[in-house]
């Protein structure tokens, strides 16, 4: 049965922004889904029933756009970042600006309920653009919006991720996988699937309002563990070569080179390098998805059933 609560979810389009509205529709909410291009997003309607989910143009850099998107709304979701800088599309510009801008919005149209994703990282001091606007972007938000809650995944994994999917697909054409900086950086990954659960409980629970948590899944791996637990996956052994942070810098810089031409998608960035020396792990002094009542699905029983597709034969390839 449908609410009569609509929900404004701001980049509802994107990895993350999928499993959010999937779990708001069921929930029942009517879901107001604010992207840049609505006619790329098409394939979220039918998760909802007839009405369900609207989709309307917005960009966060422009402020008018942005109120309007937020009007009627009852409560407001922002999960709206970039990996990687592009044209307009800055860190500054998408994960400050932009988040103070949807904060600002909110604001002014009166809601108090709103979950702002972060990630696990943000630090005014880091040497990162990204978790320097990060962390920037938090702060806009509590400061026009104290009662929001701030959600800090680690890596999120799911069907559609840029970190699994693309070290599968790596594997497939070279022989070996860089281990950046030997390969020694932990992270926490956690599912999309309860990164998702977790925004809709925090916006049904008021002991979440004003709060940050950091979000993790159930184990924590090296990258080369992780490495090696791709390669064994697809069944394509590969060697693991350790690459210095002096050499992934300058890979990283030839990766922003490349990136920057038509068409050409960006495999690595000196910031993401930097992000890279810095452990991805939740830490103990903030609360969890427990918190929240989820118990975290493992990499081991969600990852092998999309990573399927990169073995020899695919879904059809052999047991073993």
């Amino acid at each position: 049965m449908l609410r009569d609560e609509l929900v404004t979810v701001f980049g509802g389009s994107g990895f993350i922004g999928r499993y959010a509205v999937r779990a708001l529709v069921k929930a029942g909410y009517r879901v107001r889904v604010a992207t840049r291009l609505p006619h790329t997003a098409v394939e979220l309607k039918p998760i909802g029933a007839v009405g369900q989910i609207q989709l309307v143009q917005a960009n966060v850099r422009n402020r008018a756009s942005v109120a309007r998107a937020v009007e009627g709304a009852s409560a407001v979701i922002n999960l709206t970042g970039i990996l990687a800088e592009g044209g307009r599309q800055t860190f500054r510009s998408v994960q400050e600006q932009g988040a103070a801008h949807i904060a600002a919005a909110a604001k002014e149209a009166g809601i108090t309920r709103m979950v702002h994703i972060s990630a696990i990282g943000a630090d005014a001091d880091s040497q990162s653009s990204y978790a320097r606007t990060k962390a920037a972007g938090e702060k806009a938000v509590l400061e026009a919006v104290p009662t929001a809650t701030i959600l800090r995944p680690s890596i999120v994994f799911g069907a559609e991720d840029s970190f699994f999917n693309r070290f599968a697909q790596m594997a497939l054409y070279t022989p070996a996988l860089p281990l950046i900086g030997g390969g020694k950086t932990r992270f926490q990954p956690v599912w999309a699937g309860d990164v998702g659960a977790a925004i809709l409980a925090a916006l049904e629970s008021r002991d979440a309002q004003g709060k940050t948590y950091e979000l993790g899944g159930p184990a924590t791996y090296t990258f080369k563990e992780l490495m090696e637990y791709i390669t064994a996956t697809i069944r394509r052994p590969r060697l693991l070569a350790p690459l210095p942070w002096l050499g992934a810098y300058i890979v990283g810089f030839a990766g922003e080179v490349a990136g920057a031409l038509p068409f050409v998608p960006v495999i690595l960035t000196r910031d993401q390098v930097t992000l890279l020396k810095s452990d991805n792990v939740a830490s103990d002094a903030l609360p969890g998805l427990a918190d929240l009542g989820i118990t975290p699905a493992t990499v081991e029983a969600i990852v092998p059933g999309y990573l399927y597709r990169f073995r020899k034969g695919g879904q059809f390839a052999p047991a073993q």
